[in-house]
């Protein structure tokens, strides 16, 4: 295992020695700041986009920003399997400048905590003043101000969240949707298509987007190759939620629409339990990220409207279903849709839905639910087809998911304790019986799709 720091510098001009908290940790520095005083890596396109609405965020939020990107960077850049001695956590420590230190370190304690809870990592963050000369990164903003959205709602290009941008426009609001992305080739591409989609059904409502490639190349940290677990991701959208958020100057409610079944993920078999199971939008850990935005004094909370709902409830229950059963196929759910490209048939290789890992297939039986006919393009049609093979991906998800089911039919009580094993629930006491329906109504859900599928070793 090798000990990493990521030190954020912000410009040519940072040069102040960094006192390393742990002797022998692999040092790596980035600037965050390009020669133009611009942040980089996405940031800064993100904070530009704003401007050009008339919005301006605080230092605070664009510090929060900041410690999103250093996460982000140490999460996709560090490899778990040489770099943990377990192949899954790491030992990462950031150093950040900021605006005000003293806050910041004040609240270092719950953020590593909360990073720890959401990516598995030991995390520390260490926090110092900016460098002379780059006190205030805020943008002065002379522009009419465009834009005044009523909530902001990640806008991930999904099917949960282009459901949920559905039912606030519906509902008559103004949602200022936030999107990153990476691989621009295909994340993007699904976001877009949704906000052509909103913009002709809902033409008289302004729909305002910022949508930011934020990544980093591959290489970045020396010696180990990138990691594609990306446990993290979630902190960096809600961090660039709340730079959108702070930029309104006004109380802030941030929606992050999440079905029950996927926000709780409870792991479907043992082995799901920490590689396999992420907590991206788990009701403590949002708690969590509510506590540290209240402590930063940001007036705004993350808010999921859809955690006692499956994935095919949302559907059923969309404020506008006929708009939704036409475009649901634009939207992107698979956890890996570059699995395509190694598929033997060339004319089958475009970024899409693989069609067999859990979001898939709680995708294909939320729409059956919900929708009716399925569209969606999927690197295997139908799973109904032929057997499937455990011992490969295309087979192991779907036995997975008919373990569980099993399970929870022999010990139907089970569930009640279930819902438990992913993290804590005890920021809402009186939502337990609603989170435990949730989640058997979910895999219920999966069950009906999953009948006549066919899983077995090959």
């Amino acid at each position: 295992m090798r000990h990493h720091s990521i030190i954020c510098r912000l410009g040519a001009g940072d040069i102040d020695p960094i006192e390393i908290q742990h002797p022998g940790s692999r040092e790596t520095a980035i600037s965050f700041l390009d020669g133009y005083q611009r942040l980089s890596f996405g940031i800064g396109q993100a904070i530009d986009q704003l401007a050009s609405k008339g919005m301006r965020p605080s230092e605070t939020s664009i510090d929060l920003a900041l410690v999103a990107g250093a996460l982000t960077a140490a999460d996709t850049r560090i490899s778990r399997k040489t770099e943990s001695q377990n192949a899954w956590t790491r030992e990462i420590d950031l150093y950040v400048p900021v605006a005000d230190p003293a806050l910041w370190t004040s609240m270092s304690a719950l953020l590593a905590s909360t990073l720890h809870f959401l990516t598995g990592d030991r995390w520390r963050i260490f926090f110092r003043a900016r460098p002379e000369g780059v006190e205030e990164l805020t943008p002065i903003v002379e522009l009419f101000r465009s834009a005044a959205p009523t909530s902001v709602c990640l806008f991930s290009g999904g099917m949960d969240s282009f459901i949920g941008a559905i039912d606030l426009l519906a509902q008559g609001e103004s949602p200022l949707l936030v999107s990153h992305y990476w691989d621009s080739n295909s994340t993007s591409k699904y976001q877009d298509q949704c906000l052509e989609a909103l913009q002709e059904r809902y033409p008289e409502t302004p729909i305002h987007q910022v949508q930011a490639r934020v990544g980093f190349p591959q290489g970045l940290v020396a010696n180990t190759k990138g990691e594609d677990t990306l446990r993290g991701r979630s902190f960096l959208f809600f961090a660039l939620a709340a730079l959108a958020a702070d930029s309104t100057g006004e109380e802030m409610v941030i929606h992050v629409p999440e079905n029950g079944l996927i926000s709780l993920n409870v792991p479907l078999d043992p082995l799901r339990l920490g590689a396999l199971s992420t907590r991206t939008t788990h009701p403590y850990y949002m708690a969590r990220v509510n506590e540290l935005f209240a402590g930063l004094g940001l007036r705004m909370r993350l808010h999921n409207m859809y955690g006692h709902r499956t994935k095919g409830q949302m559907a059923e229950q969309c404020a506008d279903g006929e708009f939704l059963r036409a475009n649901v196929h634009k939207t992107m759910s698979c956890s890996s849709p570059g699995k395509a490209r190694y598929q033997k048939d060339p004319t089958n290789r475009q970024p899409k839905h693989c069609g067999f890992c859990v979001p898939c297939i709680i995708r294909r039986a939320s729409i059956a639910h919900g929708c009716g006919d399925d569209i969606t393009p999927y690197v295997i049609p139908d799973l109904h087809a032929d057997v499937l093979n455990t011992n490969k991906a295309d087979g192991a998800h779907v036995r997975s998911f008919q373990m569980a089911i099993r399970r929870l039919k022999r010990a139907p009580n089970s569930s009640r304790f279930d819902i438990h094993i992913p993290g804590p629930l005890i920021d809402h006491p009186d939502d337990h019986q609603a989170y435990e329906q949730v989640y058997v109504d979910g895999l219920n859900e999966v069950d009906r799709y999953l009948t006549g599928v066919k899983a077995q070793p090959l």
